[in-house]
């Protein structure tokens, strides 16, 4: 089979790229700069210069595919400019999906997230739930309305199925999670809020959730491909015993949360870092990403690995990395 894939230089992309010329797939990844996926050579990726907001770029790349992974997205938290998100997560997506029904696709997959949900309270929402509120960041509220534009799609007829993680971990996270912990292995993450939580994957299950999704999984059906869910306590707690390194301080989820209101005061001013921005302190202020797998378990035999076997292979390969000692290194 040939595929197409979006997001090949991100973090899950560049995986399931991978993971398809492994099952011995064609595979074309449209890419902004090919430069910065020459790693995808190797395997026999076949790499085109186009952009997903730039919907003629990747007409001819598509054309003759039999299948379309959509992964590209953006998903940046805290940061100044949040202009990327209309044009990569909604538009993006609606020049993606055009295609693919202008071109005839047989079947595509679209990444979606747990975060249009924004904060379930506490419950693991499944695929019937809808939230309709005000959500927490640019992010959430852009791939929300990116997810609509899907639900579009699928009601004109598209075939199309979509996938639904939730936090992606695992060795080489370059995102804002993955610098946290980083900093954690430094020592250098002063502390973190209870309640707030998670449900965590590691990137290969999420990887796995995409293709068994194009094989398995019914168009115009959702499937949230999470894996088990854990308060941020619990994972640095559980990090803690991993590695030996004592886990940060975890506050009250209120403190971030008037931290939150006094940074947006300071923002009017000047600019501060991404990760202590009034946006990056609401979204991790005691609320909580979490959903129900078990319709993917079901249908499509997903099966994502235990919280601490993820976390145990990410922070060792990050530990090698970054040239840390620790006493438990060589677990």
């Amino acid at each position: 089979m040939k595929y197409f894939v979006t997001g090949a230089t991100g973090f899950v992309g560049n995986k399931m790229a991978r993971l398809l010329r492994e099952k011995n797939h064609e595979v074309v990844a449209v890419v902004r700069n090919p430069d910065k996926a020459a790693d995808l050579k190797s395997p026999g990726v076949t790499l085109v210069k186009g952009d997903v907001t730039e919907k003629e770029s990747m007409r001819a790349a598509m054309k003759g595919c039999d299948g379309v992974f959509h992964i590209a997205g953006w998903y940046k938290i805290g940061v100044r400019d949040k202009t990327p998100g209309v044009k990569i997560n909604i538009d993006g997506t609606r020049n993606v999906l055009e295609l693919m029904q202008e071109l005839g696709i047989r079947k595509g997959v679209y990444t979606s997230t747990l975060a249009i949900n924004s904060d379930t309270h506490g419950k693991l929402m499944d695929e019937t739930y809808h939230f309709s509120g005000k959500h927490l960041s640019e992010y959430d509220r852009t791939k929300a309305a990116a997810h609509h534009v899907a639900d579009d799609f699928i009601k004109k007829g598209l075939p199309l199925v979509i996938v639904m993680p939730g936090l992606i971990y695992g060795p080489g996270d370059t995102s804002m999670s993955g610098d946290s912990m980083r900093d954690y292995l430094r020592k250098k993450l002063p502390m973190l809020p209870k309640q707030t939580a998670y449900s965590w994957a590691h990137v290969d299950d999420i990887v796995e959730g995409h293709w068994l999704a194009m094989e398995k999984g019914k168009p115009g059906e959702t499937y949230i491909i999470c894996g088990p869910s854990h308060t941020l306590q619990e994972a640095y707690n559980l990090s803690a015993h991993i590695t030996g390194i004592p886990a940060p301080m975890f506050v009250p989820a209120g403190m971030l949360s008037f931290s939150s209101t006094i940074a947006s005061l300071i923002e009017k001013v000047i600019p501060l870092p991404d990760l202590y921005s009034a946006e990056t302190m609401r979204v991790a202020a005691g609320h909580t990403y979490l959903g129900n797998n078990s319709k993917a378990k079901r249908e499509l035999g997903y099966n994502p690995r235990a919280l601490e076997d993820g976390l145990t292979e990410t922070l060792l390969y990050n530990i090698k990395e970054m040239g840390i000692k620790s006493k438990k290194a060589s677990i």
